[in-house]
């Protein structure tokens, strides 16, 4: 871990950490890309699209659905996309070509999704150290408790907390206000927030005077300005070792 800001309150252990979920505990973008090639190969099966005709008019889609609902957990649907999309193509409400879209999309995205190394062996860390953890993140409850049941992480967590529940998506201060309550803390002071998207994670964890903490990999750019975190995770090993050293373990 390499620390930029509040080196003192880094070298202690904290009062909780919250992690966000996407690209943060695993690789995001070969899962859904991967995903996204099979929603479109079973669109090609159940249409008779093409590969081109498919991308068009579900980004087109996706664009709809974020635009109409803002960021709030509704826009991260991927049935939403998948309903919008067969809309804008003239179909009739065919409701069980997008639920079997939408099906196939998360069940070949978590057939891709892969936790980062020694994330398992941090979090077992942490729960001997007793100290609280907690899941920060963006979308609707469903699919995020399905995915941290998928890598075996259902028993883990002290609390969750998804924006469906807050009412907003992330940098809302209701997520965080949402997990001290469920944790039990009247202050996120000396809490750590583990995220790599600089306004989503950075600047939510800032704006409540928790200590923001970037997990960084291909394709993520640190934070700058008001989104600068006080320190950056290049690899959850290193992370683990640096636990380790605090609590001389």
């Amino acid at each position: 871990m390499k620390v930029l800001n509040r080196f003192n309150e880094l070298q202690i252990n904290p009062k909780a950490i919250l992690f966000d979920t996407d690209n943060t505990l695993y690789d995001y973008e070969p899962a859904n890309k991967a995903a996204e090639k099979a929603a479109q190969k079973r669109a090609k099966e159940l249409l008779g699209i093409s590969e081109d005709i498919f991308k068009e008019f579900y980004f087109q889609a996706k664009k709809d659905v974020k635009q109409t609902l803002g960021k709030t957990a509704s826009s991260h649907s991927r049935l939403l996309y998948f309903k919008s999309m067969l809309e804008l193509l003239g179909t009739r409400a065919e409701l069980q070509i997008a639920l079997d879209l939408e099906h196939t999309f998360w069940r070949e995205f978590l057939n891709n999704a892969i936790l980062f190394e020694s994330v398992s062996d941090l979090l077992i860390l942490l729960r001997n150290l007793k100290i609280p953890i907690g899941v920060v993140t963006d979308l609707n409850a469903h699919i995020q408790l399905r995915k941290l049941a998928y890598f075996g992480l259902q028993d883990t967590f002290d609390a969750i907390v998804t924006s469906e529940e807050a009412g907003a998506d992330k940098p809302d201060k209701r997520n965080f206000i949402l997990m001290a309550k469920k944790l039990n803390i009247e202050s996120l002071e000396k809490v750590w927030m583990i995220g790599d998207n600089p306004y989503a994670d950075i600047l939510g964890a800032k704006s409540v005077g928790s200590i923001a903490i970037q997990k960084i990999h291909k394709g993520i750019e640190i934070g700058k300005n008001d989104q600068e975190p006080d320190a950056l995770i290049y690899g959850f090993n290193l992370f683990l070792k640096h636990m380790k050293k605090i609590n001389n373990r």
